[in-house]
C-alpha cells in the first residue's frame, strides 16, 4: 500500500510513521506537514507545506495513494472553541476533501480521542469538536473511513519528538495500564494498516478495538 501520514512530529503520528516504515505491507509513505519528520528511509517522501489550508484540489503530489493516516492535531488546553474548531475541524475537512479529489478510492483514518462526543451536544468542548469532525468525515464519500479513539498510549523507544508528559509515560504506562485500557503507538499504526487492507466491523475504534485490529491476520 501507498499511504499518506500527517502529524509525524507529534507522539502518535511519529509512532504511526515508524510502524509504516518498518511494515512490509507499506510500499511508500508520503509525509505531509509543516516541519520535517526527522526520519530518513527509502520508502519515505516528504511534502512540506506552510498550512494544510493552503493545499488545493488538483494537487498531483497527493495523488496515487491508498490511505491517509491523519494524526495531526493539537491539545485544546488554552484554546477557545472557535480556535480549536478551526484547527481540528476546518483544517482536517479541507485536507480530507483535497485528498478525496485526487484519490476517490482512499481510506481515511483519523486520530480522534477517547470519550469523543458523537452527539456534538455534550458539555466538553474538545469532545464536541472531535465528534463533529468524525461525523463530517464519515459522510464525505471515502472508500472507507475509520476514527481511532485511543486513550492511554505508550510511545515507541525510538521516538525523537516526545514532549512534556509524553517523555515520561513509558515509565508510567505499566502502572496506568492497571486502570485504563491502553495501546502502543505502533499498535495504532498496525491497526490503521489492517483496517485499510481488510476492513473492520465498525468505523469507530476504541482502545480495545485498536489492539484487536493490530493483531488481525
Amino acid at each position: 500500500m501507498k499511504v499518506i501520514v500527517t502529524g509525524a512530529t507529534g507522539m502518535v503520528g511519529e509512532g504511526v510513521l515508524i510502524e509504516c516504515l518498518d511494515n512490509n505491507q507499506i510500499e511508500q509513505v508520503l509525509y505531509v506537514g509543516r516541519k520535517p519528520s526527522g526520519k530518513s528511509h527509502t520508502k519515505l517522501k516528504e511534502y512540506l507545506v506552510p498550512d494544510f489550508l493552503s493545499l488545493k484540489s488538483g494537487d498531483t503530489q497527493l495523488a496515487g495513494y491508498d490511505a491517509c493516516f491523519y494524526c495531526a492535531g493539537i491539545s485544546s488546553v488554552g484554546m477557545d472553541e472557535a480556535q480549536y474548531t478551526h484547527i481540528t475541524y476546518d483544517t482536517t475537512l479541507h485536507f480530507a476533501k483535497v485528498l478525496l479529489d485526487q484519490n476517490p478510492n482512499l481510506t481515511f483514518n483519523f486520530i480522534s480521542g477517547s470519550h469523543t462526543d458523537s452527539s456534538e451536544n455534550g458539555k466538553v468542548m474538545w469532545a464536541r469538536v472531535k465528534g463533529k469532525t468524525e461525523n463530517a468525515l464519515k459522510v464525505l464519500g471515502f472508500k472507507a473511513q475509520y476514527n481511532f479513539r485511543p486513550g492511554l498510549m505508550k510511545p515507541d523507544k525510538t521516538q525523537i519528538h516526545l514532549k512534556g508528559f509524553n517523555k515520561y509515560i513509558t515509565f508510567l504506562y505499566p502502572i496506568m495500564g492497571l486502570f485504563f485500557t491502553g495501546c502502543t503507538v505502533r499498535e495504532i499504526g498496525r491497526a490503521m494498516i489492517a483496517v485499510t487492507k481488510i476492513g473492520y466491523s465498525k468505523n469507530v475504534l476504541e482502545a480495545i478495538d485498536i489492539k484487536k485490529a493490530a493483531n488481525a491476520k
